[in-house]
């Protein structure tokens, strides 16, 4: 039902990504916050436009009305409102839930994991927004998930072009939803349900065609200052300016590269109200030079300047930016890339084994594993009071463990302990009140 367990391998490949993704978080200076699994339902009403039939309302069992979260922006803006905070920039990695109809080959469940970044407060424009999308770009080289794009647009200069096409104000939520598949259909398809089902004129649906389909850089910002009616119209001239600002900012981070202004992006969500972004990764065309095909969202986000003054009493404004990290489909790239190329994960992370070759050693073993793990090495033992030398290094072929130290009869009256590394299978006898340093020194790179 559009769940699933984690596997010791699959936690392992999952905790990578996290820490990689946690880094950079700390690395721009976030804090961390977390809040309830459910919220009030009236919070979560009216935030995300046509995809409200997905949130999961707990059953009324008398009392408040409960759903369980949809997203994690919401419940920020509901924390920072209840708070009073104006100012915090802070990430929150927390599952989320969703009652759609999950294909999970593809990595869409209806219980998964979001990853957000958001900057709260009163900034000069566009400079926190940089911020956010050099972070996807750190993110996404990071985990060396292959070619992405970024892709950019400003929900003023959607809204701009909206209006200056002749589309009425009560159809912009809608049509923008329908602009949105643009990168799923071909835009034929596009305009017949913005005409057949939408009831859009076809005169003003040819006149979105044409602005849509253009993505570039700065040379289509200036192109677009340039464009008659456009730049008539204020939220999207608006929109353009800070679009060139951030474009300038982009080209300072050195990343320009992988981003594209692009007309045809508009994100569903209600509550964006300036720039928006998404990540897509590309999968390379056989040899021909086409254009690479987007295998999926990967992050997205944009600025929401309205949605906290939605939850205090007095309409006070937040402004906001930020940017969530699509974490399910990016593990389950991993995943797939690491059954291709039978990399072997390990799922613990033991430095040795306490083993013994003679019988009658549990004590032993016992007593020097206390000592291991009193000073912070990770050690195992086998929990038989006599086990066979062979099954203990097997043991340690199977899970990964690099060494074993093994305590015998004339090692106790040496004082010292046979450290078998278990790839070389070369054996040395070291001091025992030697043997934590060593043990360190040579698992230190792991």
């Amino acid at each position: 039902f559009g769940t699933r367990d984690y596997s010791p391998k699959q936690m392992a490949i999952r905790e990578r990504v996290f820490t990689a993704i946690i880094n950079c978080f700390k690395r721009h200076g976030a804090e961390v916050i977390d809040t309830p699994v459910f919220e009030l339902k009236e919070t979560l009403t009216g935030k995300y436009g046509e995809d409200s039939k997905l949130i999961y309302d707990l059953k009324d069992q008398g009392g408040e009305l409960l759903s369980l979260r949809y997203d994690l922006t919401v419940p920020f803006a509901r924390y920072l409102a209840m708070n009073k905070i104006t100012n915090i920039k802070r990430y929150h990695i927390a599952k989320v839930y969703r009652r759609d109809n999950p294909a999970m080959t593809r990595g869409r469940y209806r219980e998964f994991y979001q990853c957000d970044f958001d900057i709260a407060g009163q900034f000069d424009p566009m400079i926190p927004d940089a911020e956010c999308l050099k972070i996807v770009h750190e993110i996404l080289s990071d985990l060396q998930l292959g070619d992405f794009l970024i892709k950019v647009n400003d929900r003023r200069i959607l809204d701009g072009m909206f209006a200056v096409c002749g589309v009425p104000d009560s159809k912009f939520r809608t049509i923008c939803s329908s602009v949105d598949k643009l990168d799923k259909v071909p835009w034929e398809e596009v305009k017949n349900e913005m005409v057949g089902e939408k009831g859009l004129s076809p005169e003003a649906a040819d006149r979105i065609g044409e602005y849509v389909q253009l993505h570039g850089g700065l040379d289509l910002i200036e192109q677009l200052l340039q464009d008659p009616k456009l730049s008539q119209n204020k939220l999207a001239k608006e929109g353009l300016g800070d679009m060139k600002l951030l474009f300038e900012y982009l080209t300072l981070f050195g990343i320009t590269g992988k981003i594209s202004f692009d007309l045809s992006l508009a994100r569903g969500l209600d509550y964006y109200t300036g720039v928006i972004y998404e990540a897509v990764l590309l999968q390379q065309q056989n040899d021909h030079v086409e254009d690479p095909v987007s295998v999926g969202s990967v992050a997205g986000g944009g600025r929401y300047d309205g949605l906290v003054g939605m939850f205090d009493p007095k309409g006070r404004k937040v402004p906001c930016v930020g940017v969530s990290i699509g974490i399910e489909r990016i593990f389950s790239i991993l995943e797939q890339r690491v059954e291709a190329s039978e990399e072997k994960i390990r799922t613990t992370e033991t430095q040795v084994l306490v083993a013994s070759a003679q019988k009658k050693l549990l004590e032993e073993r016992l007593k020097l594993i206390s000592e291991l793990w009193d000073a912070g090495i990770k050690a195992e033992i086998l929990y038989k009071k006599n086990p066979k030398l062979l099954n203990q290094l097997q043991y340690c072929e199977e899970t990964g463990i690099p060494l074993v130290a093994i305590v015998g009869e004339q090692e106790l009256k040496d004082g010292v302990v046979k450290l078998r590394d278990v790839a070389t299978r070369e054996e040395v006898n070291i001091r025992r009140e030697n043997l934590i340093e060593e043990i360190r020194m040579r698992t230190s790179q792991l």
